[in-house]
């Protein structure tokens, strides 16, 4: 297999350079300078900063910025082509789209966009920008960036946060506990493994243009299967591979290595590495009421024709397979709870999640959820459903989890479930 220095494929990616996305709040923009001052104005990258919310104007941030930096240094505006090797400061009051690779502005519309900006900053990067996205999350006292670092990582990003440098550690705290974090160091650190990585700039459009350049019949491709097998005891053969691709390459991007072969070597030589590799394969898109059609038409259709059927002592039984971390159970269990308060009717409900990851499974039964996970639920329902914890997250209500059971479960092995109603 030829190394990853992918100068014929770089050509193809219609959506940019790769991209450095940068949250910071309070004490995040003295992070910032360190950061930008330890970086090699050639990378390759380009890197759009957003501070929100904080004390300083946007011209005050850019002024501050151009101090220290080595790179041009302006603020985003409508219809901005990112160039690599400048540095673009988001104003905090607005947050951006992206359409046929060019990045706008607007203003939030709902306050509930407006409550986890940097979220919503990494969110839609990762969702839309298709030439690799590095997030960075420096200094805050808001529980804000997390659930946006996952989604950058979901797709194959790299995610840092800062550490005990920081001067507000919140943020970055929340994210790490979350689980979300590939590298946790100070600006310093970071800005230089940024200088590293530079010399890999084409390997992130390689993740994101379908891995073409590694065969899905490369023999250390499948002998990396074969070593996760050995190791967790799960056959990966059936799984979508251009995602184990883009998984594995993330890796590879972390530890600078070029080619599969190394990366196989690393793997053999590092046991925990196994372990990280398949928790990285494991990581599901998941939120709770996802796909709204598809809940709506449930609301409406299908579970009460469900419930009609049934009599005040016959049990509704709903599976969940690859539950991931239960945002769909319980979305489920609030639609029908909801429906029973309607109709006045008390039928027992019994909702399974099942999914392969252990961790996931963990969380799931918990039942809490960072603000960032709760972003497209109502407040009316966030009111009725979930209680407030003593660090600022959320657990679903115990009535709520009491019509659940979660399970770790493998769909390839181990027999279904019986005598249900829906299957999700």
């Amino acid at each position: 297999m030829k190394k990853l220095n992918l100068t014929d494929s770089r050509m193809n990616v219609s959506k940019g350079v790769p991209i450095v996305a940068i949250g910071a709040s309070s004490g995040g923009l003295g992070a910032m300078m360190e950061l930008i001052r330890n970086i090699n104005p050639d990378t390759g990258m380009g890197f759009l900063y957003l501070q929100y919310p904080g004390g300083e104007q946007t011209d005050e941030i850019i002024a501050r910025l151009q101090e220290v930096a080595t790179m041009k240094v302006e603020q985003a505006r409508d219809q901005l082509q990112i160039l690599p090797n400048s540095i673009y400061v988001i104003p905090g009051e607005q947050e951006i789209q992206i359409t046929d690779g060019m990045l706008s502005l607007i203003r939030p519309t709902t306050r509930k966009n407006d409550r986890l900006p940097i979220d919503r900053f990494f969110t839609v990067l990762a969702r839309t920008w298709k030439a690799g996205i590095i997030g960075i999350l420096l200094s805050g006292e808001e529980l804000d960036g997390a659930g946006g670092l996952k989604a950058i990582k979901i797709a194959g990003g790299i995610t840092f946060a800062q550490d005990e440098t920081a001067a507000f550690d919140e943020m970055p705290k929340s994210a790490m506990t979350a689980g979300v974090v590939d590298l946790v160091l100070s600006p310093v650190q970071i800005g230089r493994e940024l200088n590293k990585m530079a010399g890999q700039v084409d390997a992130f459009a390689e993740m994101q243009i379908g891995s073409n350049v590694v065969s899905d019949t490369d023999e250390h491709l499948l002998s990396i299967i074969q070593l996760l097998r050995r190791a967790t005891g799960i056959d990966f053969t059936h799984y979508k591979i251009s995602t184990i691709k883009r998984r594995i390459i993330r890796r590879m991007l972390l530890y600078k290595l070029h080619d599969l072969k190394g990366y196989y070597e690393y793997l053999k030589r590092h046991a925990n590495e196994i372990t990280v590799l398949y928790h990285d394969l494991l990581i599901n898109v998941t939120c709770f009421f996802r796909d709204g059609d598809s809940m709506e038409y449930l609301r409406k259709s299908v579970l009460p024709q469900i419930l009609k059927g049934k009599s005040s002592d016959e049990q509704v039984r709903i599976w969940v397979p690859a539950c991931s971390t239960g945002e769909e159970a319980y979305s489920l269990a609030i639609l029908i709870t909801e429906l029973q308060e309607e109709s006045g009717t008390k039928i027992p409900i019994q909702i399974f999640g099942t999914d392969l990851s252990e961790i996931a499974i963990s969380k799931a039964r918990s039942g809490v959820y960072s603000p960032a996970d709760l972003t497209d639920i109502a407040d009316t329902r966030i009111s009725k459903f979930f209680v407030r914890t003593e660090n600022n997250n959320f657990r679903v209500h115990k009535r709520i989890r009491d019509l659940c059971i979660f399970a770790q479960h493998n769909v390839f092995k181990d027999p279904p479930f019986s005598r249900l109603d829906l299957v999700s």
